[in-house]
């Protein structure tokens, strides 16, 4: 018996049906990523939101805020998203040298957005949607294989 709620148990479930190979199998699995990445977002976006209400920069707090992010993007990717090959250990290193490149590529990006000129959220946002195609690529190909 697991003591996995509900919600984890069917995550799992879908992992387990997605674990085929084909281009439905792909989609399937990037959906996951994207659906658990939300919460990901929101620890950043709560945390980088806090941290710049309590006056810290806006590429500081996406870095704090990013941190918090990849805990939880670690947690739900293991468990639920990809079908690991590697233990924890291994996958949770190259989780953190993945992580630290995407961070660079978090703040690399949000500030050249903001030097163009973009608002903060909006540039935000676009780094986001641009890092999660990125992310799938490495969590996938290297992460937890």
């Amino acid at each position: 018996m697991t003591s996995r709620t509900p919600l984890a148990r069917r995550i799992a479930a879908i992992a387990r049906l997605r674990g085929a190979a084909g281009p439905l199998a792909l989609a399937l699995t990037f959906g996951l990523h994207v659906a658990t990445g939300f919460a990901a977002v929101a620890v950043h976006y709560g945390a980088m939101w806090a941290f710049m209400r309590g006056g810290m920069s806006p590429v500081a707090a996406s870095a704090a805020g990013f941190a918090g992010g990849a805990l939880a993007r670690f947690a739900l990717s293991y468990a639920g998203v990809f079908v690991p090959t590697v233990g924890v250990a291994r996958a949770g290193l190259r989780f953190a040298v993945a992580i630290a490149l995407q961070l660079a590529l978090n703040s690399l990006g949000l500030s050249a957005l903001l030097a163009l000129g973009m608002a903060v959220w909006p540039a935000q946002v676009t780094v986001t949607i641009v890092l999660t195609f990125v992310n799938f690529a490495i969590y996938r190909a290297w992460v937890f294989r």
